[in-house]
Order: C-alpha cells, then sequence, then structure tokens
C-alpha cells in the first residue's frame, strides 16, 4: 500500500487541521488537490455549458464532459458509455430508478429490500407501493450481522419484480454477496439494483461480473465532489426506464402537447447539469486507478482488524461488526453513554466520526437501538489514527461514567 503520509499531503484538508484524524469516510470522503484542481481548470479555462452553442469553449466542455463516461466506464466495466447516465448522487439515482420502473408494477407485486437499507433506498420504494399496490418485502440479517441468504430464499418468488439492495451496509459494514443475490433473482426474471455508495471506493466493482441491471453511486463517497453520481443500466433497463426529471436537453421534438426523448443516456439528463462536479468525478476515477482501489482495499481490512481488536479491549464498548464479510464501517455503542454525547467529546480530541442513526432508522429498530457512534476509514487512515482514537475513547468514556 502507498505511504499514508504521503498521502495526507495531497488533501488540503489536513493541512489546515494538521490534527485531523478522520474517520467518518462512509459519510463522505476528503477531496484531493487534483479533484479541486480539475474543477477549477473547468471555472478557469471552459467555464460554459455542454451540448449547447457553437463557440470552442462549449465544445471544449461538452468534450471534457463526455469523457468522464469513458473514466467511469473503465471504473466500474460498464459495456459503454451509453449505459452511464450522470445524477445528483446516489439518492438522485434511487429515485430515478424506482419512479422510472413503477409503470411495470402492478397490485401484489413485490419489491425485495433488506433491513438494511439507506433510506435512500427505502423512501423511494415506500412511495412506489403507495401509488401501485405493490408490495415491500425484507431480507433478514443473521446474528452475527450477515446477509441472510435463507431469508432471500424465502422470499423470492415469482411475485418478486424488483430487487434493490446495498453492496456494503453503511452501519454494519457487512457486505453483501451481490453477485448470488443478482443471479437468484434473474433466475425469477426480477429486475436487479445495486446501492454501491459504500464499495465505490473500496473494492473493485465489475457490474458485467455482478450482472446486475442498475447499479447507483456517488462522488463524493470516492474522493470526488458532492452533488454528483452515477446511475449505471443496461441498455435494457434503460429503454424500460421513464425519464423521472423532464427539461432542457432530453428531447429530439417537442409539440405544445407531446415530446419525443432524446438517446440514451440525454434523455435522463435534464438541464444544466453539474458540470464542474462531473469532470470531479473523472478526476477522482484516475486518483482512484493511481491509488489501486484493491490495494486501498486491502489497507482498509488492515486497519479494520486492528480498530475491532482495540475496541475489543474496553469493556463498555459492543460493536456491531460480524467477523467475516465486513469492509471499512465500524458502528459501536458504549454501554450507558449517549452516542451525540461521546462525540462531542470525541469531537474535542479532533478525531471524526459519525452518531446517530445513519440514515437507517429501521435497521437501528431491529437492533434495539437508538443510535451508534461509527467510524469508516479511508485511503489516507492509518493505525496511528486508530491509537489516537482509541486514547481519545478511553479519556470520553471516563467522563461520561465519572470513572476517570
Amino acid at each position: 500500500m502507498h505511504n499514508q503520509v504521503k498521502i495526507k499531503k495531497d488533501f488540503q484538508m489536513f493541512y489546515h487541521h494538521p490534527d485531523l484524524v478522520y474517520l467518518d469516510n462512509a459519510a463522505t470522503t476528503l477531496t484531493p488537490d487534483i479533484v479541486v484542481e480539475a474543477m477549477n481548470g473547468y471555472y478557469h479555462h471552459y467555464n460554459a455549458n455542454i451540448h449547447r452553442g457553437g463557440h470552442g469553449i462549449g465544445a471544449m466542455a461538452t468534450e471534457r464532459y463526455e469523457q468522464v463516461r469513458s473514466q467511469v466506464v473503465q471504473y466500474i466495466h460498464a459495456p459503454g458509455t451509453n449505459n452511464i447516465v450522470f445524477t445528483s448522487g446516489t439518492t438522485h439515482g434511487m429515485n430515478m430508478l424506482a419512479q422510472g420502473l413503477k409503470h411495470l408494477l402492478e397490485p401484489g407485486d413485490v419489491i425485495l429490500l433488506t433491513r438494511m437499507e439507506h433510506h435512500a433506498n427505502l423512501l423511494p420504494w415506500q412511495r412506489v407501493v403507495r401509488e401501485t399496490g405493490a408490495e415491500l418485502r425484507f431480507v433478514e440479517f443473521t446474528d452475527d450481522y450477515q446477509f441472510d441468504m435463507d431469508s432471500f430464499d424465502r422470499l423470492l418468488d415469482e411475485r418478486v419484480k424488483i430487487v434493490s439492495i446495498t453492496h456494503i451496509s453503511n452501519v454494519l459494514g457487512t457486505v453483501v454477496p451481490i453477485k448470488e443475490v443478482c443471479q437468484k433473482a434473474k433466475d425469477m426474471q426480477a429486475i436487479t439494483i445495486i446501492d454501491a455508495a459504500q464499495s465505490i471506493a473500496h473494492m473493485a466493482v465489475d457490474v458485467q461480473d455482478i450482472g446486475c441491471d442498475a447499479l447507483v453511486f456517488s462522488a463524493h463517497k470516492m474522493y470526488g465532489p458532492t452533488g454528483v453520481g452515477v446511475l449505471y443500466g443496461t441498455t435494457a433497463l434503460l429503454e424500460e426506464l421513464v425519464p423521472y426529471h423532464l427539461g432542457g436537453g432530453i428531447v429530439r421534438e417537442v409539440r405544445e402537447d407531446s415530446a419525443i426523448w432524446n438517446d440514451i443516456p440525454a434523455r435522463f439528463e435534464a438541464g444544466t447539469p453539474n458540470i464542474a462536479g462531473v469532470i470531479g468525478l473523472g478526476a477522482a476515477c484516475e486518483y482512484m486507478k493511481d491509488m489501486g482501489v484493491t490495494d486501498v482495499g486491502d489497507h482498509e481490512h488492515t486497519l479494520m482488524a486492528y480498530a475491532i481488536q482495540q475496541l475489543a479491549t474496553i469493556p463498555q464498548v459492543t460493536m456491531l461488526s460480524g467477523k467475516t464479510h465486513v469492509s471499512s464501517v465500524l458502528s459501536f455503542v458504549v454501554e450507558g453513554v449517549h452516542h451525540h454525547d461521546l462525540a462531542t467529546l470525541l469531537d474535542e480530541e479532533h478525531i471524526a466520526l459519525r452518531s446517530g442513526r445513519h440514515c437507517a432508522e429501521p435497521l437501528l429498530m431491529a437492533l434495539g437501538l437508538v443510535g451508534t457512534c461509527r467510524i469508516s476509514f479511508g485511503v489516507y487512515n492509518t493505525s496511528e489514527d486508530i491509537d489516537r482514537f482509541i486514547v481519545a475513547l478511553r479519556k470520553a468514556i471516563g467522563i461520561l461514567t465519572n470513572d476517570e
């Protein structure tokens, strides 16, 4: 793995906050200079709208914007650029899919999710079932927080029309065996959708090998900017998808009472997009390519093992993580201590982590919890970060339990 001390120099955040231990990567990763410079390059050198006008800088902006589709194709091993739709993020992509596919559903049809879903992959489908008369089913997790394949097999039948699941739980770190899930769903002719927000920067993602119909992720989870993401779809799925946002750029012809959609993927990108953000996404793809996503994942797994080992030495801590098939996300609770109080004291020691329900309230309810603290790792984290976190955690627990 690369030298993390050198890697930290790629990120201005550590220059401005030299004492920072950043362990909130599941919420958003930090942004390296190369990404910021790429976005500034757009604003400084070819700041124009795309796919419009006949001037040179507009053509330059269009060329650079469209080039990013090719970079994403390489990153996720998609068949081609027409399979890549730019969105504002995972949430936007999920809403596009839910609203764009609901015409395929009838009363009694089933949408299959898991108990581990982020709200972004739950709320859009709740709306769809209210609008169509379909119903939701939820795959359970096991006692050791793994995806329960037996539960999936029991729930998957001919009524299931859509299977929409997370690749990695943003609370438990559980890695779902999505290739096997997609194959079984395909055998039942169900559409398969993957929420890859938590996996895109931590493991190699090959959409053709996975065999999913659609996959969504956000740039800001992979060292890119906020406000931009990707919806990958097979050609067959995108042909079925009804455009969700309507406006300029998505039509070939418009009359007063009708319109003819543009080709894919243009028909799904209404209005002026986040051009600078998409260009930043391209730079993030290159950054991750240089880092080697598999190497990054290996580094984070080493950190995860060390963090679990160290947390196990604190009696008051209960970890919510399986012993196998886990990624770079680790949630925990401390007996007799509120998660927000703990996060506040850790922040005073320059330890940035997440506390709360993590936009996964049904999962927390299933666990019998009101909230947790969560640490999550990135390319720049080190074992020294974990050591500082553990020292700060012990201190905070002592203060909050009057056991100093």
